[in-house]
């Protein structure tokens, strides 16, 4: 059989680089967590790159990407494989740009910090608030383990999204530093309305090198998981406490039952059957004003605070974080193989009517999760419900069935930037495609507008990220 790129001349051309070619060790770096979906589990189980490529600095980068063009060899970037929609998968082989070795932190300032696309989440929160008292605005679940190159390139909001809204908001990134893949790659430093170019773009017009992100003060945070007899009420309870402007929460997240009993194992001897619960985040001063909130709601119970367990109590259990987001869904997913997810916004103002005619409709098959979110200045909630996967017609008719109530899906059993519904692209847009990599080598298969001429951008469709031009607008 023909070798798909002769990959044997690039290691050559990249002599000094770091590489690896072992088949085990490539086939693990040609995975993210796709495995979500069983739509996408389907269809990409086969994908495999030809060579890991780990640069440790800019510039070799920039060597990497210059070999690649001029000898037609694919380019996808990869931070910590955390994405859950095929981003870092390698559809056209080729080299798996494994940026984890980029992690250095370069500068910390008050209100940012400069880093490398490698650099842990949690460990940039760590040197922030070791240096000025300072952290992230946002970060996903995988706080421990994603990247802040990954999160940017792949990701949208999480845990702080309460207060600040996702990335898609102006303010949330500073600046980011790209390489271009040409056969001279040029380095590009964008801000203001250009970020919008390669925010959420799974790196298909540029390779992140290095990010600027906003901080804000840090504090410690005290879990609390709250538990109701109705997940309407839940409901209700998350909504008010996010409007509370003067209680400062980082997460707020209710959770139907009999999502936490079945599968939050290491909290089960806090979780009552039946109960519904919300998982909050408080800052440890704001701790009085969120117990006197409580008062409001004559049928909340406490049933977890972590300021009043012993530590040696609390040991083995994780953090609310990583309860939340897409870790209930990694959480069911260890119990229960069936179970897959979408991805849904209520939208401001009749998101709780929304939620409540909506998990009435579906009962156990799509059961509730909400994540309360600042969402274009109001509070309101994305849903990741878990789904209970029948078949792929049937997951469709549930997408359909939100949509003719009201409520938008972002698909995440899509992998391409369009058909997900996170990010619009437009004219504009794939113009800086071409001229960031006119040989359409960045992770190729991912952008629709590139490889369908036709594409008519203007779908009408609810769109996370709107299109560039609607950005400079």
């Amino acid at each position: 059989m023909t070798a798909r790129y002769d990959i044997a001349a690039l290691k050559t051309a990249l002599d000094g680089i770091k590489t690896e070619d072992n088949a085990a060790l490539v086939k693990q770096k040609s995975r993210d967590f796709f495995w979500y979906s069983p739509v996408l589990k389907r269809q990409l189980e086969h994908v495999v790159g030809d060579l890991v490529v780990t640069p440790r600095t800019r510039d070799e980068v920039v060597r990497t990407l210059a070999e690649a063009h001029r000898l037609g060899v694919p380019v996808t970037p990869r931070g910590s494989g955390t994405g859950n929609y095929g981003q870092a998968m390698p559809l056209s082989g080729g080299v798996i740009l494994n940026l984890a070795e980029m992690r250095n932190i370069t500068r910390i300032a008050p209100g940012r910090v400069t880093c490398e696309p490698g650099a842990i989440l949690s460990d940039i929160d760590a040197a922030t608030r070791a240096h000025s008292g300072q952290e992230l605005r946002m970060h996903p679940s995988t706080y421990a383990t994603a990247s802040i190159g990954g999160f940017i390139a792949g990701g949208s909001g999480g845990i702080g999204s309460i207060n600040w809204g996702g990335l898609r908001d102006l303010g949330n990134i500073l600046s980011v530093e790209v390489v271009t893949m040409e056969a001279a790659p040029r380095v590009l430093r964008l801000t203001g309305a250009d970020l919008a170019k390669v925010t959420h773009a799974y790196g298909t017009n540029g390779i992140i090198t290095e990010v600027e992100m906003p901080l804000t003060a840090a504090y410690p945070w005290v879990d609390v998981i709250v538990g109701f007899d109705d997940f309407a009420e839940a409901a209700r309870f998350g909504n008010a406490l996010g409007e509370q402007d003067g209680l400062l929460t980082k997460l707020i997240t209710p959770i139907a039952a009999p999502i936490p009993q079945r599968y939050f194992l290491r909290h089960k001897r806090f979780l009552p059957d039946g109960k519904s619960i919300v998982l909050v985040m408080v800052a440890d001063h704001a701790k009085d004003a969120f117990n006197l909130f409580l008062r409001r709601f004559s049928k909340a119970e406490v049933l977890f605070d972590a300021s009043q367990i012993p530590e040696q109590d609390r040991e083995g259990l994780p953090v609310n974080n990583e309860l939340s987001w897409n870790h209930t869904t990694l959480r069911a997913l260890r119990v229960d193989p069936a179970i897959t997810y979408l991805q849904v916004l209520y939208p401001f103002p009749h998101q709780l009517d929304l939620v409540t005619k909506i998990h009435a409709r579906f009962g156990d098959e799509v059961m509730g999760h909400l994540e309360f979110v600042r969402f274009d200045g109001k509070i309101t909630c994305f849903g990741l419900p878990l789904v209970r996967f029948t078949t792929e017609p049937r997951l469709d008719e549930i997408i359909r069935i939100h949509e003719d109530m009201g409520a938008p899906i972002f698909n995440p059993h899509r992998y391409t930037l369009e058909e997900g519904g996170m990010k619009q692209t437009d004219a504009l847009q794939l113009a800086f495609k071409r001229e960031a990599d006119p040989q359409g080598l960045l992770n190729p298969g991912k952008m629709v507008a590139w490889d369908d001429p036709a594409f008519d951008f203007a779908t009408g469709k609810t769109y996370l990220y709107p299109s560039l031009a609607a950005t400079l607008a």
